[in-house]
């Protein structure tokens, strides 16, 4: 396993594993797949990845800006997504770990991720790098007609913005 960074040739593959977290009903409040052009704009031009094996993708991850004021500029929002057939084989940990070293060779201090509580392997997973837990969002939109809660977690770096 291998980590390239997404280029517009690679979205077809994350479209269809972005497809599959949707269909999953606990990954996103989205409901369907943006563009690449919408997709590409909501995200920071760096750290931006996916993990490869031969020539199959396997799942990406990439930041997006969680404020546009300035005092933010260090703060970032993780989404991380591992296709349906390879899940609970390391991968999201191979893509994490990349993705929190690209985030502080570029500055970010403080990483977020809002999920549903039923996410349970996306929980474990933060929790393995350091997220910790610091919000519940009861109702906070609605999914297919139903409220639905959110949990926040949040990384602050130990190498970038300690001074």
């Amino acid at each position: 396993m291998k980590i390239i960074s997404i280029n517009k040739e690679h979205y077809p593959d994350i479209s269809k594993i972005y497809q599959e977290g949707i269909d999953t009903g606990i990954s996103t409040f989205e409901t369907t797949v943006p563009s690449w052009e919408s997709w590409n704009e909501s995200k920071l031009l760096h750290s931006r990845i996916i993990a490869v094996q031969g020539d199959i993708v396997l799942g990406w991850a990439a930041l997006s800006k969680v404020s546009s004021r300035c005092v933010y500029e260090g703060v970032a929002e993780v989404s991380v997504y591992v296709s349906e057939n390879h899940r609970g084989k390391g991968v999201g940990k191979f893509l994490m770990h990349q993705l929190i070293e690209e985030s502080e060779a570029n500055g970010i201090w403080t990483l977020q991720s809002g999920m549903f509580p039923e996410n349970k392997a996306t929980i474990a997973l933060h929790k393995t790098f350091g997220f910790r837990m610091i919000g519940y969002r009861e109702r906070i939109g609605k999914l297919q007609g139903v409220w639905r809660d959110s949990v926040m977690m949040e990384r602050r770096s130990q190498v970038v913005g300690i001074d």
